[in-house]
């Protein structure tokens, strides 16, 4: 069977990416590397980088996505996780989007699973969760 190295990235749809960039950036701390202005189907992408292990991540912009909403129920991304290296990391991005004014759910632990973590929305709704494996 051929090999999969990896994930290269993740594309999400958004509503504005004039909107959904800034809170990326200002939340996660990813930075863009580089865009994909409106083509002539008026589609729009951003690409970012994210911190540590510089996850990349595409934000992309449908003329027709305008009021839509996200909802995991329906066939698709039902939600995208990141990893951080351990709780007390969990416990400074409480901080963090505590600061930025995002709302989350408290760290979850899980102790069969061994993980905890804690689940927040992006300005679409769309599930981001950040995940930390217990040693």
């Amino acid at each position: 069977m051929p090999t999969l190295s990896g994930v290269h990235h993740i594309a999400l749809t958004v509503t504005d990416v004039d909107r959904s960039v800034p809170w990326y950036e200002r939340v996660l701390g990813f930075s863009v590397v580089g865009t994909q202005e409106e083509d002539a189907l008026g589609v729009r992408k951003v690409f970012l980088r994210g911190p540590g292990d510089g996850f990349a991540l595409t934000l992309i912009q449908h003329p027709y996505a305008a009021g839509s909403v996200f909802d995991e129920k329906k066939p698709g991304l039902d939600h995208l996780s990141f990893s951080v290296p351990d709780e007390a990391c969990l416990t400074e991005w409480t901080d963090r989007l505590e600061e930025h004014g995002v709302m989350f759910s408290p760290i979850t632990a899980e102790q069969s699973a061994g993980k905890s973590v804690i689940a927040l929305r992006d300005p679409d709704g769309i599930q981001l969760v950040l995940w930390a494996e217990k040693p």
